[in-house]
């Protein structure tokens, strides 16, 4: 079990995005990166070469076969993705990566004018998942994450066939203690030919493992 990666180089994308508005404000979300930081250890451990894209976190890595690139915005993370992809074996998208960004950012700070509205316009952001999984070679393994809200498996499953995914980590913010800023995390893995496996409420440390030995039987099915 300790060496079922050896040799095996997986990307791995975690945390938020932050897209800047002026010199102190920013849009983002709730995530922590604890998610892509536990599964990076895990995939460390089984003996794989980890490349780590990493958002706004405070968050620490401890495996030494783990490099850590940090980034702010979706731009960068969408750039070093695409650098390090072709190198790899296994893509493993967990961050949650902002779907737009400000079409202007001011140098200065913005003001508060009272009464008056603020309007931002917001442009899209390039799609990470989607430009790997055009990208993707018969070799390599996509992973993708879906957070929902609503008609969970109905959206994971769209996104997954869209953005040519081998399987994709369903998680709801329905559950209680699962999603962004908590230790545990309750996911389904859902793949292309309508199975599922589900589990339950756990630590993100045993999801992580969860879903790394799901990958490992994906690999061992191709």
């Amino acid at each position: 079990m300790s060496n079922s990666l050896l040799h095996k180089k997986i990307l791995i994308t975690a945390g938020p995005t932050y897209e800047r508005i002026d010199p102190v404000r920013f849009i983002g979300n709730f995530s922590t990166g604890k998610m892509g930081f536990a599964i990076a250890e895990e995939c460390a451990a089984r003996g794989a070469e980890v490349t780590l894209i990493a958002g706004v976190t405070s968050l620490s890595i401890s495996h030494p076969n783990i490099r850590r690139i940090d980034v702010e915005s979706a731009i960068e993370m969408y750039n070093a993705a695409i650098q390090a992809f072709s190198e790899t074996d296994i893509a493993i998208l967990s961050a949650a990566v902002a779907d737009y960004r400000p079409l202007q950012f001011t140098d200065e700070k913005i003001k508060r004018n009272e009464g008056e509205n603020l309007t931002i316009t917001l442009i899209p952001n390039p799609d990470i998942a989607a430009t790997l999984g055009q990208m993707k070679k018969p070799h390599q393994t996509l992973v993708g994450f879906a957070l929902e809200t609503n008609n969970e498996e109905e959206n994971a499953l769209k996104k997954m066939k869209k953005k040519n995914l081998d399987f994709i980590v369903l998680n709801s913010l329905k559950d209680s203690g699962a999603g962004f800023g908590h230790d545990t995390n309750k996911v389904s893995i859902l793949f292309a030919n309508s199975e599922k496996k589900s589990f339950e409420l756990k630590s993100k440390k045993e999801v992580a493992r969860d879903i790394v030995n799901v990958l490992m039987d994906n690999m061992l099915m191709c």
